[in-house]
């Protein structure tokens, strides 16, 4: 697992930038405070820990889904194959059957029967032929049944370890899905006894004003993200107008035209790994040793994310959404 220490000459160059455009009277975008300072009440402390375990929850719950889609996969091209070999089997096992039945006919003509009705050498040989295509043929047919059967029973098997998978994947679901509907009740009700000064803190936009963007696939994306600020975070939720934290990252590269994974896990996976200090507009920040939670940078001190529910989709400094867990490039 890599690990990204804070990059002290951007974060130098940036506190220059502000001091310079606080000089100047001008107003510098400021990074969202973690929405639980460490000075919270336990309740709201409790409530950040509930809502995270159901975030957790809310991830593993749609690798799941995803589980049980490559599984029904697996098995819709597992019934095919058999479908295909079962078919091959039944035609090879009539040509078969045929040529079986036409051998036996013509066994009466062996090599002495042949001599004793050819009219000539030549007559001898082309009967004698017609005999040895006879047998290669049937021969050859044989040996295609026996595989066209053994392709048959490989098809069927596989089907039916497809088949057990998606069963265990549609229990796997079902297990994390009331898991999951236990949590987000627990993290609700725990939102809801909040006192309301808190839950308007959680509920704080920050920065809504116009955040600027490098041209190309990555920066459009980031735009999309930028475009959801204020929009509420759902669990499981996706869009258009809520979101979870994945679900706004897939959204976001899919308006460019761009397929990523819908979990936080898989999103992990793509593109290529770059450090903090590399950090560009667009990447995907990937957080905690779960990998449950992601980001979308927009430089190399904040980035935009869909955090938990009671808290809008909100620019945030990069590194206090949580530990940082591996940053992926989509585009470049």
């Amino acid at each position: 697992m890599a690990s990204y220490p804070v990059q002290r000459t951007v974060r130098a160059a940036l506190a220059a930038t502000a001091v310079l455009a606080l000089a100047g009277g001008m107003s510098l975008p400021q990074a969202v405070a973690d929405p639980v300072p460490p000075n919270a009440s336990e309740a709201l402390k409790k409530y950040n820990e509930l809502s995270t375990q159901a975030e957790k929850l809310n991830e593993e719950h749609l690798r799941a889904q995803d589980d049980l889609s490559r599984a029904e996969g697996e098995l819709d091209r597992a019934n095919r194959d058999l479908t295909d070999a079962q078919h091959a089997q039944d035609l090879l096992r009539g040509q078969v059957d045929l040529l079986t039945e036409a051998t036996f006919e013509g066994a009466r003509f062996n090599q002495l029967s042949a001599i004793l009705v050819s009219d000539s050498q030549q007559d001898f040989l082309n009967r004698m032929s017609a005999l040895g295509i006879l047998a290669g043929e049937n021969a050859e047919a044989m040996d295609g049944l026996t595989a066209a059967v053994d392709k048959a029973n490989d098809a069927a098997r596989r089907a039916t370890e497809a088949a057990g998978n998606a069963n265990k994947a549609i229990e796997d679901i079902g297990r994390r899905k009331t898991a999951l509907d236990e949590q987000i009740t627990e993290a609700r009700d725990a939102y809801r006894a909040l006192p309301e000064s808190e839950r308007d803190a959680l509920g704080d936009e920050g920065f809504t004003g116009h955040v600027p963007v490098p041209a190309g696939q990555a920066g459009q994306a980031l735009a999309f993200a930028l475009g959801e600020r204020g929009k509420p975070y759902v669990y499981g939720s996706n869009g258009p107008d809520s979101w979870d934290c994945s679900s706004l990252m897939q959204a976001a590269y899919r308006s460019v035209g761009i397929a990523i994974p819908r979990t936080t896990y898989g999103q992990a996976t793509i593109g290529r790994a770059v450090s903090l200090n590399e950090v560009k507009a667009g990447d995907l920040v990937i957080y905690y040793a779960d990998q449950h939670h992601v980001s979308m940078a927009i430089d190399g001190i904040r980035a935009v994310h869909a955090s938990t529910e009671g808290v809008p989709v909100k620019i945030q400094d990069i590194e206090s959404i949580g530990p940082i867990n591996t940053i992926r490039r989509v585009v470049g």
